[in-house]
């Protein structure tokens, strides 16, 4: 299995996992409300489905890609907001049809991109692999106010390896969403996956660095547990200050959560 393969076939594994837990849920339920101020679970499937449309677009048609972007350079937060009005109307039964289609989808046009060819972005083109991250990170995040909200507990496993990944390499969108400039010094992460193996990313000798569970690092940098609640451990003043601000999305960073809103038996 190539590199590609593996986290595509994580992202199809996460969305199946969530898939499990709303699709035996009435009517009543999917308008329960999430941690996501004003966000139903029926939003928070509504948007991985636009998410979803969106980069299955770019990887399988840049021309229809960019007239779905056009006009939102500016406000792609409030155009992502709006586009949940794509499926207002749906019935639960028909997003959840709708966004099994666009999990599939995505899938199949990721790995059909060619060796060596970036897929266009909102910002950035990105290799196949990276936006597949960014699917899992989209799908993990969204995926955490779902549970929350339904009370239900995630159990967490290496697949986390791939989100991690993409928050190491998205490590200054932090501070660029503050209009703050990153520091030059790389950070080390040292991680403790859920299987109990180490992984480290960046200079060993660097003075700063950040430790903990992966599973922790995840929630952080997702913003969907306050740094308090967590067993992050940063070394150095600049890695402390990141642990206040990590997001790996961009935009706003939104409220993010408050300390203790969630006891540890729902972390």
């Amino acid at each position: 299995m190539s590199e590609l393969d593996e986290v595509l076939q994580a992202l199809t594994d996460e969305g199946e996992e969530l898939d499990a837990l709303v699709a035996g849920l009435d009517a009543s339920q999917w308008r329960t409300p999430t941690p996501a101020p004003g966000w139903t679970i029926f939003d928070q499937i509504a948007h991985l489905t636009f998410i979803f449309r969106l980069a299955r677009t770019a990887a399988s048609d840049a021309q229809a890609f960019q007239a779905m972007i056009a006009g939102a350079e500016h406000d792609f937060n409030g155009a992502v907001n709006a586009a949940l009005g794509l499926y207002a109307g749906d019935t639960p039964e028909q997003l959840l049809g709708k966004w099994r289609a666009e999990r599939a989808g995505v899938v199949e046009a990721l790995a059909a991109v060619p060796a060596g060819q970036v897929v266009p972005w909102l910002v950035n083109p990105l290799p196949p692999i990276v936006l597949a991250c960014a699917g899992i990170m989209e799908q993990f995040a969204h995926g955490q106010d779902v549970m929350d909200a339904l009370g239900a507990r995630r159990e967490f496993t290496d697949r986390l390896k791939h989100l991690v990944v993409f928050a190491v390499l998205t490590r200054d969108f932090g501070y660029l969403s503050r209009g703050l400039t990153p520091p030059a010094t790389e950070f080390r992460f040292e991680l403790t996956a859920p299987s109990g193996e180490l992984w480290a990313y960046g200079p060993a000798d660097s003075p700063q660095k950040v430790t903990g569970p992966a599973a922790d690092f995840c929630l952080l940098v997702t913003r969907r547990r306050h740094r308090d609640d967590l067993a992050v451990v940063a070394t150095g003043d600049e890695a402390d200050h990141w642990l206040d601000i990590a997001q790996c999305y961009r935009g706003p960073a939104g409220a993010g959560r408050t300390p203790g809103q969630f006891t540890p038996a729902a972390v």
